[in-house]
């Protein structure tokens, strides 16, 4: 199993694990991107993006790039926040939707945002075979309650008060995730399929 992350910390702290759990000859990590991943094309029979795409401004780039590298044959698991899907003949999300996720980027860095059915709509365009989606919305829901939860305290008021803007407004953008999460505009989605089999 190969790793990949922007986060030099990230793959450092992934090496370390699996140096402590004898994994090193079966799993390393490294700094790359996932535009243009160092890796062989049909190199993996199972390729696994875990909350990445909504970090991608190519999301038909960061599409190519997972089938690129994936195994004919081979399995693409995508799990990512998205808005909502158009409902028929609906052209766009609204003004106050586009305002949330607008609000939403500018805290958290993100691109534009695109729906699950977008996603599938890049796969198919890439030739996958047996697409399957799913809202995992529902499984993540109590992740939220937590979050809010552990931060009504004092101790958590105070350290994020001493920890300065940039988590302030990291705090302030879990909020409005939320509120987007509420109305149903943000869906954490999961995407499958397979690579065509020469």
């Amino acid at each position: 199993a190969q790793g990949i992350t922007l986060s030099p910390y990230q793959a450092n702290r992934g090496n370390e694990l699996a140096k402590e759990q004898g994994l090193t000859d079966r799993a390393s990590f490294q700094v790359a991107d996932a535009l243009n991943m160092p890796f062989e094309d049909s190199t993996f029979d199972l390729v696994w993006s875990l909350e990445s795409g909504e970090h991608m401004p190519d999301k038909s780039k960061f599409v190519h790039e997972l089938m690129r590298v994936a195994a004919p044959g081979g399995r693409l698991i995508i799990v990512t926040w998205c808005h909502r899907d158009m409902e028929l003949g609906e052209p766009c999300l609204t003004k106050k939707e586009d305002k949330l996720l607008a609000k939403i980027n500018r805290a958290y860095y993100l691109p534009r945002w695109c729906s699950v059915d977008d996603y599938v709509k890049l796969l198919e365009k890439e030739g996958a075979v047996d697409i399957k989606r799913e809202d995992w919305s529902y499984i993540i829901a109590p992740f939220w309650k937590a979050v809010i939860k552990s931060s009504l305290n004092l101790n958590s008021v105070v350290g994020l008060l001493k920890s300065g803007f940039s988590t302030i407004r990291g705090a302030y953008a879990m909020l409005l995730m939320l509120k987007g999460f509420n109305s149903g505009l943000i869906k954490f989605g999961l995407i499958t399929c397979t690579k065509k089999a020469e």
